[in-house]
């Protein structure tokens, strides 16, 4: 017991010692930790809402304690599962294509010879990621309108049968994937343009002089050296993977009921459910289930990484 607290006291010693020597550099650490105590921890209190019958006149203290019963108001539903599924499978397409586009457009971009097509590229695939989704949903319905909509026009003048975009549930899933690829492969396309930018040029120098091809250089030399970059990226995706894109969703689709059978997700419901009802302890126990899955889903994807390829996991 004394030998745990000798070394406990060591250890503090040693974390004291060591912020005394670098006094700048925690300072310019200090904004960073302060947002994350901030926005991330303290409301992390606020999960006690979850297990409570929320009223705003008594406050989170004063509520009714209701232990899981707004669990099972939540499951009883029998669309939780629908829009489970579609959250899942909608983040799965989203991780996927926009991950391999950024990546193949990366690659792409740093095997081009001129500096001024590449950063003029570079500017407008990274333009989309600074629009805002009620912009974009205006292009939307112009776009997909079911009478003078753009793409029924073009079909009309090619005779052929117009399509009733709005009520079509099956054909979303891919629009929002297109919509979601072309608002940020622009960005995962610039960090990945940086990873590249940051390998040895030697490497490519010898594989050269060895006869190696630009696809083998890339196969053996700068896929390998970015891939805990990409494995990072893929692990931070696959933590929201349960959280779908409220912003996109709900400004492309908004209450179209037609479309909710593949486009309704975890966000989208408890939204309609708490403008509906009000319950803010529903919605709260819908957050607590999206963060605890998304955790251990997190867990297990860096887990799964360690296991085959230790130097690309988080922790």
């Amino acid at each position: 017991m004394e030998s745990q607290i000798r070394k406990r006291k060591f250890i503090v010693f040693d974390v004291l010692l060591d912020i005394s020597k670098n006094k700048a550099l925690y300072l310019f650490m200090l904004p960073g930790l302060l947002y994350f105590l901030l926005f991330a921890y303290l409301p992390m209190a606020g999960i006690i809402v979850a297990f409570k019958d929320y009223k705003v006149n008594l406050g989170i203290m004063g509520s009714k304690w209701v232990g899981f019963d707004n669990f099972k108001f939540l499951f009883s539903s029998d669309k939780v599962l629908r829009v489970t599924w579609n959250t899942v499978f909608l983040n799965a397409m989203f991780i996927f294509f926009q991950q391999a586009i950024a990546i193949v457009t990366a690659l792409f971009l740093n095997e081009v010879g001129s500096k001024v097509f590449k950063k003029v590229t570079q500017s407008f695939i990274f333009l989309p990621y600074f629009i805002s989704w009620i912009v974009v949903s205006v292009f939307a319905y112009n776009l997909f309108a079911s009478e003078g909509g753009l793409l029924n026009s073009i079909l009309a003048f090619l005779h052929i049968p117009e399509v009733a975009w709005g009520q079509r549930a099956d054909l979303w899933p891919g629009i929002l994937v297109l919509f979601s690829i072309w608002k940020y492969a622009g960005f995962l396309t610039v960090i990945y343009i940086a990873a590249i930018t940051g390998v040895n040029t030697e490497y490519f120098e010898s594989a050269a002089l060895d006869g190696a091809t630009k696809l083998q250089q890339i196969r053996y030399i700068t896929l390998p050296v970015i891939s805990p970059t990409i494995t990072i990226m893929v692990l931070l995706s696959v933590g929201r993977i349960f959280y779908g894109d409220f912003g996109m969703i709900y400004a492309l689709v908004g209450d179209n009921a037609s479309l909710y059978a593949t486009t309704d997700v975890i966000d989208t419901f408890v939204y309609r459910s708490l403008r509906t009802i009000g319950d803010a302890g529903m919605s709260s126990a819908a957050g607590l289930y999206q963060s605890v899955v998304g955790f251990i889903l997190v867990l297990g994807f860096n887990a799964l990484v360690k296991k085959y390829k230790s130097e690309g996991s988080l922790f």
